[in-house]
């Protein structure tokens, strides 16, 4: 069974890397072995080089992944990076000596001229257009973030059924802009979670809220959840696997940086005891503990109640199809996955594998 299990999570492992991956898809990978075949042929391309310890580069990230989405389609431009640190010999050919540096190479030809614009999407796709004789509109996502007013601030924060994250900012602040991408990656990682809600609340527009949450600096982060509405500071990390860890330890969620569920979404530990009496068990005595497990369930409240009923779905369907029935759902759950399906139904799917998993 461990094996069994070990290549169920190797596939879940690979789905994820695939997904991000198709994430990255928007912007071209550069490097000796494509430049050429790439670029200076019958597309114009801004190709930005970069170097991943690099402040500034992290920074033009997500407005370079904007506008690569937005150009996605377009069939006369490229929007192209090179890691300078991985590809340093490419860089040097193309006089690269800071980051990050934004070059444009017109079609057919690799003379490029440096972009000396404002780096973020808005001045970016105007240049391309300009350049490449597109007329390109800038993609812009609608956001996770909950936008928290004087109108909505209590009915949102103090809603004793949501576990809240606020960011408390100022639009003039450096920092509250450098968050502002990732604290959107958190809001998107969570959004389908109905219980958890990352907000933000210009405190600089609404100072009394600041000053009620004893708000001094920029960016502020505190965190409401659903048993102390006097709300409590967020002292953790910036980075987006920070506050994932933060908000999966605090709300009791399962979610990785990308907003699918991990291999401990819907397991219940009081059932997967009795789950492992359950498979040891025959005939009559099998009968006894599906009982016990019924029992257990509703003792469940919220989500683990929802699981419960997993549970006893998995359960019953063993004992009247068989004890290969887990291991062939399982391997059916798997190739839906892996087709085109929405998060919904995708999480659907995650949460009854990995319950049949105790059961394989």
């Amino acid at each position: 069974m461990e094996g069994y299990t070990r290549q169920i999570w190797l596939a879940v492992a690979t789905l994820t890397l695939l997904a991000v991956s198709a994430v990255a898809d928007d912007v071209l990978v550069l490097s000796e072995d494509n430049f050429e075949k790439e670029v200076g042929q019958d597309k114009g391309a801004l190709v930005e080089f970069y170097a991943p310890w690099c402040g500034h580069c992290k920074k033009l990230a997500p407005e370079y992944e904007k506008l690569g989405a937005s150009f996605k389609k377009a069939k006369s431009v490229l929007i192209a990076k090179v890691d300078c640190d991985e590809h340093k010999s490419l860089c040097s050919k193309y006089g690269v000596s800071g980051y990050p540096t934004l070059q444009w190479f017109p079609k057919g030809s690799l003379e490029p001229k440096k972009y000396e614009g404002p780096r973020t999407a808005e001045a970016l796709a105007e240049y391309v257009n300009s350049e490449g004789g597109t007329n390109v509109k800038l993609a812009i996502p609608p956001s996770n973030v909950a936008v928290l007013s004087t109108e909505n601030f209590d009915e949102i924060v103090l809603d004793e059924s949501k576990d809240v994250l606020v960011e408390f900012y100022a639009p003039w602040c450096g920092h509250c802009k450098n968050l502002a991408p990732t604290y959107e990656k958190v809001a998107t990682a969570f959004k389908s979670e109905g219980d958890v809600v990352i907000a933000n609340l210009d405190a600089d527009k609404y100072k009394d809220y600041a000053e009620k949450y004893g708000v001094s600096g920029y960016p502020t982060l505190k965190f409401f959840p659903k048993g102390n509405k006097a709300g409590e500071d967020y002292d953790g990390g910036r980075d987006l696997e920070d506050f994932v860890t933060f908000i999966n330890e605090k709300c009791g969620t399962s979610r990785d940086a990308n907003g699918q569920l991990t291999s401990k979404a819907g397991i219940v530990e009081s059932l997967d005891a009795l789950v492992k009496e359950f498979i040891a068990a025959g005939g009559d005595e099998k009968k006894a503990i599906y009982s016990r497990l019924e029992e257990e369930v509703a003792k469940l409240n919220g989500s683990p109640a929802r699981y419960g009923k997993i549970y006893l779905k998995a359960a019953k369907n063993s004992m009247e199809k068989g004890a290969e029935y887990p291991k062939k759902e399982i391997e059916r759950l798997q190739r839906m996955l892996e087709k085109s399906i929405s998060p919904t139904k995708a999480d659907e799917f995650t949460l009854k594998k990995n319950i049949l998993v105790a059961f394989a």
